[in-house]
């Protein structure tokens, strides 16, 4: 078989220029540390990387989304906080306040306390975070959600909040409105509330009762009305009569019970003929409603004190709710903290687990490529070494 000079040659520079690439292809890899650098260098596995990367790339947003979510839950938490020692302080002046003792001059100075801790409740219901978004505006966080004028609080904020995604398949409400958090504490005592007329001259006052059977309460407005000190009926709206009887502990410092429907409220003190209480089925009511109407209470000077101890009683029970509403709005927060914990400890699993994939199919091996480098490097110096050595041979060096 012959072998022509200038095919020999051609073949020669081929290989050797192919060592040349190959070798100039590993120092590429060991400056880069990649061994893919390119879809040419391995396609399948540069696909494998992209889909890797985009993965990592989604579950990377998520635990930032989960970060954004639970700052702002956070400040929500420091927020409530606040607002539940504002009720409970309040709380504490309206007991003080429910004292037969206390002149109307100290009544009205508790009141002006509970001014104040109004304020402070309406300031904290429009806190901000640090980029001046309302915490409890929903949606519409660049609203301020309460605007007080006088003692009146009113709500202009959303009636939903921004929903967050923190993993492919979970999101969490990035807060609360101020609707569901301060508008929305169940009136009375939750399925009923109580009332003494304005009208009454005994020294009966009526607690907010409680519910002894549900299943027996039919929601209606009842009056119980009493024709003597000791006897009384109860009528409900349409006026036909569900109860009547007569008191049994009826005194100046008894309590008596009256019952029906699946109801009881206590009465304490001795009623007057002709006097009234009303017995109503609770709505919802607003934590500043409930302070502002124990201010007005406490700053009326026409109240006899059994209708101050029920107005009191009953604004007490109203705290009650409030704070109830708030503990419930705390304990959501802290479930969804840790929701949002879980989340995040699992997406740092995933990015990890996604990383070391990346890393086997695009990072260099670098003791492989070192060898491989070495390798390269003798082959093509043989070939050139070779090449150059038949390159000089010629008939000439025998003759």
């Amino acid at each position: 078989m012959r072998i022509s000079t200038i095919g020999y040659q051609t073949n020669a520079l081929e290989q050797m220029q192919s060592l040349e690439q190959a070798l100039a292809q590993t120092q590429s890899q060991l400056g880069s540390g990649l061994k893919l650098q390119n879809a040419a260098d391995n396609p399948a596995a540069m696909a494998q990387v992209n889909s890797l990367d985009a993965q990592l790339s989604s579950s990377q947003q998520f635990v930032t989304n989960g970060n954004l979510a639970s700052s702002n839950l956070q400040l929500e938490a420091q927020a409530l906080t606040g607002a539940t020692n504002v009720l409970q302080s309040a709380r504490d002046l309206a007991l003080q306040a429910n004292d037969a003792s206390l002149t109307q001059g100290a009544r009205q100075a508790i009141a002006t306390q509970l001014q104040q801790q109004l304020a402070q409740l309406v300031s904290i219901a429009n806190s901000t975070d640090s980029s001046g978004n309302y915490l409890f505006s929903g949606i519409a966080a660049g609203t301020q959600p309460f605007i007080q004028s006088g003692n009146a609080v009113g709500y202009a904020g959303a009636q939903s909040v921004s929903q967050i995604q923190i993993s492919s398949n979970q999101s969490v409400s990035a807060g609360d409105t101020g609707a569901a958090v301060f508008m929305n504490a169940p009136a009375g005592n939750g399925t009923f509330a109580t009332a003494a007329a304005a009208g009454n001259t005994g020294s009966a006052s009526i607690d907010p009762g409680t519910v002894t059977d549900p299943s027996a309460w039919v929601p209606d407005t009842y009056t119980i009305s009493f024709t003597s000190p000791t006897d009384y009926q109860v009528t409900n709206s349409g006026g036909g009569v569900v109860a009547s009887g007569t008191l049994s502990g009826a005194a100046s410092s008894g309590t008596s019970t009256i019952a029906f429907n699946g109801i009881q409220v206590d009465l304490s003190g001795t009623p007057a003929a002709g006097d009234q209480f009303t017995i109503t089925p609770a709505g919802k009511v607003s934590a500043f409603a409930t302070l502002s109407s124990l201010i007005g209470t406490l700053n009326s000077g026409s109240l006899n004190p059994a209708q101050l101890a029920t107005a009191i009683g009953g604004a007490v029970q109203q705290i009650d709710g409030a704070l109830n509403t708030l503990g419930s709005a705390q304990s959501s927060v802290g479930a969804r903290l840790n929701t949002i914990t879980a989340s995040q400890s699992s997406a740092q699993s995933t990015q990890t687990h996604l990383q070391s994939q990346v890393s086997q199919l695009q990072d260099v091996d670098y003791a492989q490529a070192i060898t491989q480098l070495n390798t390269e490097e003798l082959s093509l110096q043989a070939a050139q070494q070779s090449y150059a050595a038949i390159g000089k041979l010629s008939l000439f060096n025998y003759l």
